[in-house]
């Protein structure tokens, strides 16, 4: 018999089992894993189960949203968009907060983002609102971009997200490239070791 039909078969074990449930929102994360991770806090770490909880609340208060850019944030604006010393006329255009940390990581861009939180999906309902995409023509319409860098995926949701981007940058007369060489096809930014990723960026090409 398992954890959890111990716990299923004891009404003083439905706290336990809500942890369970609770932990499995994670991605990755499926009954084993969950009792796992419930077993390891209860049995030998409550006190970084204290710690984790408190923080855990307090980013999902306070994180939010970049005015600017999109990236999660606790301020207005990001710490890189208030960077003076990064280039706001260069600007990459990612899926994801997860492709920013990559793309920091790897230390190879000096300018700005802007975070679409996702990908056109017309099949899931996502288009371009859900996007942002109003706020980032209206920055490009500002005149105070010099180019633009398409880092989407290259899985069908990206290059057609891509490619939606490519048209909404056109009629602002600035430079677009994309990320190139060492992404392999349906791949994902965030899982791309460090050096693919700096030979991508270096080599972007133009579109």
């Amino acid at each position: 018999m398992c954890f959890n039909d111990v716990m299923m078969s004891d009404s003083s074990g439905d706290l336990l089992n809500r942890l369970l449930s609770a932990l499995q929102v994670l991605p990755g994360v499926g009954p084993r894993s969950a009792q796992r991770m419930a077993l390891h806090l209860l049995q030998h770490d409550r006190q970084g189960g204290k710690v984790l909880a408190e923080v855990l609340q307090q980013a999902i208060e306070r994180v939010g949203h970049c005015e600017t850019c999109r990236n999660l944030t606790t301020e207005t604006r990001c710490s890189i968009c208030s960077n003076p010393e990064r280039d706001q006329a260069l600007v990459c255009v990612v899926e994801s907060p997860a492709d920013v940390m990559a793309l920091e990581q790897a230390g190879v861009f000096t300018g700005c983002y802007f975070v679409l939180l996702g990908r056109l999906s017309p099949l899931d309902g996502i288009g371009p609102d859900n996007l942002g995409l109003d706020l980032l023509g209206k920055r490009l319409a500002d005149g105070g971009v010099r180019e633009l860098i398409i880092a989407t995926n290259t899985s069908v949701e990206g290059e057609a997200t891509a490619h939606y981007l490519q048209q909404l940058a056109q009629p602002y007369q600035l430079k677009i490239s994309r990320l190139a060489q060492g992404v392999p096809l349906g791949g994902e930014l965030e899982y791309v070791d460090r050096s693919t990723l700096a030979l991508s960026f270096n080599n972007r090409a133009p579109v």
